[in-house]
């Protein structure tokens, strides 16, 4: 999940509050983004991206485990 403090937008914009930092993301990015502020579960984020995007199962898996890192590498996430 997301940190609380964490501000986001529908265009993909990131900001951190705590360190000052932001970032911009792609627009699955910004979709994963919004699904996680919804509370859906990974599972649901995945069949979101397969209804939306022509993608195979494994690469909608790899794609969001990496943006997953990278979110936890950025201290974006919840503990």
């Amino acid at each position: 999940m997301i940190k609380k403090n964490i501000a986001t937008n529908e265009l993909g914009f990131v900001f951190n509050p705590a360190t000052g930092d932001s970032y911009s993301t792609n627009p699955v990015a910004a979709s994963i983004l919004k699904l996680m502020r919804e509370g859906r579960s990974p599972g649901e984020i995945k069949k979101t991206l397969a209804d939306t995007y022509d993608a195979d199962a494994d690469t909608i898996e790899k794609d969001l485990q990496d943006f997953i890192s990278t979110l936890k590498e950025y201290q974006l996430l919840e503990s």
